[in-house]
């Protein structure tokens, strides 16, 4: 589960004067359409309540490609971190009930929740809702699986933190964090008595009459779900099953989620009060380390993503956002409190960013429609930057910086800073020069840069950005990307340890192989990058040989899922753990037996099995006697999966590709029967 821009939308055209009155309905289709047809999207659902009437309701796209059948009302998706919002709201409606009371310890109700350092106990149901516990973040093991309701995950969460720390100060600051609502789902069940899908049934779908709303542990027709697709595979992939249920693991409908948008309204009492509901959107996020920038797209309340989103603000309406994402299933759901109005936005395959960008325009036309709002704002235009003379105060501020996952050196030169892509390659590799006002921005000025000096001490790397997507609008990103890090000199044998791993790839061990992670090989293939100089790995701090811990403290999205490294040695074979789970040396991967028959067996570890495709095997047809509990996945040189036991059911045999790499997993003894057809090179 990747790093994700929070978006807003500015309107692409300054409307007319009179809007025709079904502004909104037109747009909606226009931009569905777009979406599917420019986006990689299969398929997408909307829906808009007003004070609970249904005034919009659409689709676009297949629900299966195979026959064709279109996306209709009733098809279900899955809905991501929108869930959060759905466990934030069970805990305050155990407030109402006077059953919690979300400012008290969590151990007030989970009495065997632990870590490894005392603050832990500072941590209240609060700041588990509005991000700011300061745990590291997610624990995304064996969590997303095709076929499986294994609930492990959360089953061993509370054993897993016992032996972690806190990366902050509970309450501090504001970092997204899906542990936190993992938590949550737990003191629901501990304090109600009821199972959370037990609770969800009787407290949300039987008052709200909803049938479509579910967790993968719910009784449902499966066939209703939306078929997602991967890119080079034709055929749908099984049903994915988040079982972070509090985090993400809901399905749902457009419309019973946009109906649900009431409740956070506080338009159905009977649900949840209007004061807890209110309490929901208050300004959280003002409460610890933030951004200084009231207009932004993320602004965190409780549950909410965003209790102040921009454009709407600049009408003087507050909007409320909540975007999720899990694999493949896509969601956003948005409310304007004052006005009693949600629309929610579902995809198969896509972004939650299209389904978020999309609500914003369709709510604007809503409102113009409506006479809520005037003259819808003009786009924004920006002007070709002007290199202006750089004060020389502002090279104290080169030097090294950090994030979760990697380090950056930034230098200052002639008032220019030339700097990688940023935003997982939304932006751009570029140049930024001096413009005034301690900032520095790109060539046509959509991206600025800027340092910062917290109320904490940290020196913060500072980015606020537009990106145009064509077809639909502007995204914006107003957030602190990197800390400023001093140097950790490194001991001779603890620096010749780690360069040792400089570059080198571990291989994850522990994920079942029908998980969702093993569509992409670089969710559990780890590559080191050791800068020995400064005394970094990976991002993290080196402390000694054989362990390097969390160091950055930043409160943005880039500053989620932090992780420690952890290295020890078995039978001359090197292993990583990262957040318990175990990595293998590349070191230890070897070539696939290039003979015609072989045997792969699980050890009674239940460790994955990884093999490396070497010229010998290459281009040979193989084919697999797997166990019903086992299953085989093959990827090329590039990463790219190009057979799956668990996918691709109706293929017997894969060619081999040089330089790919091979990985069995299953049971403890599974036992898995290897066929090479060197002659045979067509699959059957």
């Amino acid at each position: 589960m990747s790093v994700m821009l929070i978006t807003i939308l500015q309107p692409m055209n300054q409307a007319s004067a009179q809007p025709l009155k079904n502004t909104a309905t037109e747009k909606a289709r226009k931009l569905a359409s777009t979406i599917v047809s420019d986006y990689g999207v299969t398929g997408l659902q909307y829906a808009i309540m007003d004070s609970g009437t249904l005034v919009l309701s659409g689709s676009t796209g297949v629900r299966d490609r195979a026959s064709q059948s279109p996306v209709t009302k009733d098809t279900m998706f899955g809905i991501g971190s929108v869930s959060k919002m759905y466990v934030t709201a069970a805990v305050m409606m155990l407030a109402d009930a006077g059953k919690v009371d979300i400012d008290q310890p969590l151990i007030t109700y989970i009495k065997d929740f632990s870590m490894a350092e005392e603050r832990y106990k500072d941590i209240t149901p609060r700041m588990l809702m509005n991000h700011s516990s300061g745990l590291y973040g997610s624990h995304y093991a064996n969590s997303i699986l095709f076929d499986d309701h294994d609930t492990g995950n959360r089953d061993e969460l509370l054993m897993r933190l016992q032996s972690e720390r806190l990366k902050s100060k509970p309450g501090e600051y504001s970092v997204y964090c899906n542990d936190g609502f993992q938590l949550l789902e737990l003191l629901v069940e501990r304090v109600s008595g009821l199972s959370y899908t037990g609770f969800l049934d009787q407290k949300i779908n039987q008052p709200l009459i909803f049938a479509s709303t579910q967790t993968p542990l719910s009784t449902f027709d499966r066939a209703q779900l939306a078929k997602t697709y991967y890119p080079g595979i034709p055929q749908a992939l099984p049903v994915e099953n988040t079982n972070v249920i509090g985090a993400g693991g809901l399905y749902s409908t457009a419309e019973e989620l946009a109906a649900f948008g009431e409740v956070l309204t506080g338009s159905r009492p009977d649900v949840l009060s209007g004061q807890s509901a209110a309490a929901m959107q208050s300004a959280e996020y003002r409460k610890g380390i933030w951004v200084p920038e009231e207009t932004n797209s993320v602004n965190y309340g409780l549950g909410w993503d965003a209790v102040r989103l921009t454009p709407f603000d600049q009408y003087g309406i507050q909007a409320l956002s909540k975007g999720g994402d899990t694999v493949m299933y896509h969601a956003a759901l948005t409310t304007l409190p004052e006005h009693h109005i949600s629309m929610a936005v579902l995809s198969s395959n896509g972004n939650s960013l299209y389904n978020s960008v999309f609500a914003t325009n369709v709510l604007l036309a809503y409102l113009q429609d409506t006479g809520k709002t005037g003259k819808l704002i003009p786009s924004p235009v920006f002007e070709p930057s002007i290199k202006v003379k750089m004060p020389a105060d502002q090279l104290a501020y080169a030097g090294l910086y950090g994030t979760v996952g990697t380090t950056l050196k930034v230098e200052i030169k002639n008032g220019e800073i030339s700097l990688p892509a940023l935003e997982g390659g939304v932006i751009p590799p570029q140049a930024y020069v001096y413009t005034g006002q301690g900032q520095f921005t790109n060539k046509d000025g959509t991206v600025t840069i800027s340092f910062e000096k917290q109320s904490n001490g940290h020196i913060y790397f500072k980015l606020k950005a537009y990106v145009e997507l064509p077809g639909i609008g502007y995204t914006s990103v107003v957030a602190y990307e990197y800390q400023k890090l001093d140097a950790n000199p490194l001991a001779p044998a603890t620096r010749a340890a780690w360069e040792t791993r400089n570059h080198k790839s571990y291989y994850g061990l522990d994920e079942k192989i029908n998980s969702l992670l093993y569509l992409t090989p670089e969710d559990l293939i780890y590559t080191i990058a050791v800068d020995s100089k400064n005394g970094y790995a990976s991002g993290t701090r080196i402390v000694d040989e054989h362990t390097a811990v969390n160091v950055a403290e930043i409160p943005a999205m880039s500053g989620r899922d932090a992780f420690d490294l952890s290295f020890h040695t078995v039978n001359k074979q090197e292993y990583l753990t990262i957040d318990g789970q175990s990595y293998l040396s590349e070191d230890a991967i070897h070539p696939i037996y290039g003979g015609n028959a072989s045997i792969c067996t699980i050890a009674d570890s239940g460790h994955a099995v990884w093999f490396k495709i070497d010229a010998k095997s290459a281009a040979s047809a193989m084919s697999v006697e797997a166990p019903a509990s086992g299953g085989v996945i093959v990827y090329d040189d590039q990463g790219a999966m190009v057979y799956s036991s668990i996918v691709n059911k109706d293929t017997s045999s894969v060619i081999l590709p040089e330089g790919g790499t091979i990985v069995f997993g299953g049971k403890a003894g599974d036992r898995f029967q290897i066929h090479l057809n060197p002659y045979h090179k067509g699959l059957n």
